[in-house]
């Protein structure tokens, strides 16, 4: 209910998520898995393995609509059952199914799942990392575990980055057991076998890597090269030590993501830490390794200038299995029972206002959204659901927040889908050109790409954002033949296009977006570069 609601009832939206179906879509088409593209350029970005999981369930599936949220869900279904697993080994079942249904009505871990963005499948596979190390330092000795362990990690790394952060576990372990903490496995002494897991993790970022430099080398095309580099170091290393957007303060993960999107972990902390401190005090490794290691992966992501809110999803897992033990004997205390009802009251709250203040409907028509939205139904959805679990407080919160996904994907996704996704605009601004006029995009949304019914050009993956030498690549590119119009947002019309005719087409992303043709300004034409020009031909 919480997250299988939403496939097949909505194409990909805004952020990533056109982007990640649209490298698929065409990967799948040319047969090219090894180098991902945007729109005829290459994507170095991410790794490839998210985009070939998409890719997979594509080809298994024949559906775009249906595939690009598939492994969203099948990671999180996977990270559900290893915390599941883990925490019934260390704790017992009731602790264990306490656990797993926590993390299941977890805010932000249900609003990845339900998306088609990187992080749910990262979060898996770190999961599985985790859940293989734990095995073996904590339930072991386990060194075929351990090597799995490794080897999530480093298709973890494949996928994205940070996929190693569960070798961060290996830290505290070191501590705990010199200074003789309860409850580590037994271990031998282990010799050559304690680089298992480092060996499985090289061999799962071999299973790219090495295709990959091999094809780099064979191609001989510096395009290719570049993209090499960009991958391993600039979209890692430097990343992290040195980002470029995403900006925060050090404090911004502890208050603005986790007392909101952790709920309800938040509130349960009121009666977690002192069964926490009591644990501290036994010197109890079930509880303060996977602690341990969550507070690794906060600093990790808090020494970085660069930060979201979705970079912490995979220690959420590991804080689950910390609680676990304590999780069930807080249930039965009526002051968390309290709490789940009145932390529920507040969505249902929020529901409400917003099918009824005019304010909501004025930020409807703002974003371009119908305005005539069933909006009550997700506010009755909640305060129904509400209303049923009184007599079962506890329940209260993953109830409502059940009813308003289900609700939200049946009567709100729909009716949104057609310009949340940008289908409604890209079809019709293709029914505004004749068809033999030759269209440029610039400063494009990956999502038009996905409607388009003839070849067009563009000048660069997002380099209006990043670069700003794009209008000038624009300008020359539209004075080069009289039959040619170019699709162009209103803020970057200055000073490139300020003399040319212009032609609104609607509104996309919050922007306003026209049809430019005629006699760019000549200095821009001057300083356009002509290889920057893409030619992208959609898939039949």
């Amino acid at each position: 209910m919480l997250v299988a609601s939403g496939i097949g009832w909505r194409d990909p939206w805004p952020a990533d998520e056109p982007r990640f179906a649209l490298i698929v879509r065409d990967m799948v088409a040319s047969g090219d898995w090894l180098f991902p593209q945007v729109g005829g350029e290459l994507y170095p970005d991410k790794p490839p393995l998210f985009m070939w999981l998409m890719a997979l369930c594509l080809a298994l599936t024949g559906s775009l609509r249906v595939a690009f949220l598939l492994p969203s869900l099948l990671a999180s279904a996977l990270t559900l059952l290893l915390v599941h697993d883990l925490a019934r080994r260390l704790a017992g079942r009731r602790a264990a199914l306490a656990a797993a249904l926590t993390l299941a009505v977890t805010l932000q871990f249900v609003m990845q799942a339900r998306a088609a963005q990187i992080d749910a499948t990262v979060c898996g596979l770190i999961t599985l990392g985790f859940y293989g190390l734990a095995r073996h330092l904590l339930l072991g000795p386990a060194w075929g575990w351990y090597f799995a362990g490794g080897f999530a990690a480093g298709l973890g790394v494949i996928t994205k980055g940070v996929g190693f952060l569960p070798l961060l576990m290996l830290i505290p372990y070191g501590v705990m057991r010199r200074r003789g903490w309860q409850a580590l496995a037994p271990m031998p002494t282990g010799g050559w076998r304690w680089s298992l897991a480092p060996f499985g993790f090289l061999l799962a970022i071999g299973l790219w890597v090495v295709p990959m430099l091999f094809a780099v080398e064979q191609r001989g095309v510096a395009e290719f090269a570049a993209y090499r580099d960009e991958i391993l170091f600039h979209q890692t290393v430097t990343r992290y030590a040195a980002a470029w957007h995403h900006l925060k303060p050090w404090y911004y993960y502890l208050v603005e993501v986790i007392p909101s999107l952790w709920l309800p972990w938040p509130i349960l902390a009121f009666w977690l830490v002192p069964q926490w401190r009591a644990a501290w005090r036994a010197r109890d490794a079930r509880v303060w390794l996977p602690l341990a290691w969550v507070a690794l992966v906060l600093l990790f992501f808090t020494l970085s200038p660069g930060k979201r809110g979705v970079y912490l999803l995979p220690a959420l897992p590991g804080l689950a299995v910390a609680a676990a033990a304590a999780l069930p004997a807080i249930y039965q205390r009526r002051g968390v029972a309290r709490a789940s009802l009145a932390l529920a009251a507040v969505l249902v709250t929020a529901t409400i206002l917003a099918a009824v203040l005019p304010g909501a409907r004025e930020a409807l028509a703002k974003e371009g959204l119908p305005t005539d939205l069933p909006l009550m139904v997700p506010a009755a959805a909640c305060a129904l659901a509400w209303l049923f679990v009184w007599r079962w407080p506890l329940f209260a919160w993953p109830a409502v927040l059940a009813a308003f996904a289900l609700s939200f994907s049946w009567t709100i996704a729909p009716r949104i889908d057609a310009v949340r996704s940008g289908r409604a605009f890209t079809q019709a601004m293709l029914e505004q050109i004749p068809r033999d006029r030759e269209l440029g995009l610039m400063a494009y949304k990956e999502q038009f790409l996905l409607y388009l019914d003839r070849p067009t050009w563009n000048f660069g993956h997002r380099r209006g954002i990043e670069e700003g030498g794009e209008p000038a690549d624009a300008a020359r590119w539209l004075a080069g033949v009289h039959a040619r119009v170019l699709l162009a947002p209103e803020s970057l019309l200055e000073p490139c296009f300020a003399s040319t005719s212009r032609i609104q087409v609607g509104r996309s992303g919050g922007e306003a977006w026209y049809l430019v043709s005629g006699t760019p300004a000549t200095d821009c034409m001057a300083r356009g570069e002509a290889a920057r020009v893409r030619r992208y031909v959609p898939p039949p």
